[in-house]
């Protein structure tokens, strides 16, 4: 028995997120759905039942540039034959760009120690053909300086419940925010975000925040207020998932 490792690519415009989803009358849903695409392949490839782990569930939208995932198997093909069998059979929108053995006890999600999540603004006065699916595009103009001043006020171990999806579950919000850089080239601004973990949409929250101070709607102060409040209804809106992607696992 082998421990595989995957490192994954994919561009989630046309997904309904990583997970397969199991609720009655979904089942075009669960179709274009990352997990459900990768485990068939490897399902066809291995003659196996396949059961990927994957570091974190990327939401409708978001696109992965180094996604991780692990699975058991008994297969004795060379990793690079495998991957290029692999790719071969996955759409142009998700590749495996790495593979290799690790230890049995090795799992994705439980192994992890950080995520790293980039949202990318495209922000000037009009938009981009090429880049409409990978960014977010807004027009204003921002003070990026004080973005950035403000950003710094979530690093730490604070209680995020200000930057969680009003509707999802109840989870614990305690959160540390390791790294945070907001920085702009160009036309393009990117917030890039490492925690040991996120609430559901906290990173696009926080950008959402992030955006209504830069633009001055927001006054200074205003993002150490909103964390310490604790109340989703004060923050920014949640920015659309397609600027979101999740740039590299730590482990």
């Amino acid at each position: 028995m082998f421990n595989l490792k995957l490192e994954i690519e994919y561009d989630g415009t046309h997904y309904y997120g990583w997970q397969v989803q199991n609720a009655k009358n979904t089942t075009y849903r669960s179709n274009r759905t990352i997990q459900y695409i990768l485990e068939k392949v490897l399902k066809r490839i291995l003659q196996e039942d396949i059961k990927l782990i994957v570091a974190g569930r990327t939401d409708s939208g978001v696109h992965a540039l180094s996604q991780v995932a692990n699975f058991k198997t008994l297969t004795r093909i060379p990793l690079l034959r495998l991957r290029w069998a692999i790719n071969c059979l996955l759409p142009e929108d998700i590749k495996v760009t790495g593979i290799k053995k690790v230890p049995l006890d090795f799992n994705s999600r439980f192994s992890a120690k950080s995520k790293i999540y980039r949202y990318t603004i495209l922000n000037r006065k009009y938009s981009s053909a090429l880049l409409a699916s990978r960014v977010y595009f807004f027009h204003h103009p921002l003070n990026v300086s004080l973005m950035r001043k403000e950003s710094k006020v979530l690093l730490g171990r604070h209680n995020f419940k200000a930057f969680q999806a009003s509707e999802a579950r109840l989870r614990n919000p305690i959160r540390r925010i390791k790294a945070i850089k907001v920085k702009k080239e160009k036309d393009l601004l990117y917030v890039d975000i490492e925690a040991d973990s996120f609430l559901y949409n906290m990173v696009r929250n926080i950008c959402g925040t992030l955006l209504e101070i830069g633009r001055g709607r927001f006054p200074e102060g205003s993002m150490r207020r909103i964390l310490h409040s604790g109340n989703r209804k004060l923050a920014g809106p949640a920015l659309p998932a397609k600027g979101l992607c999740l740039v590299k696992v730590k482990y």
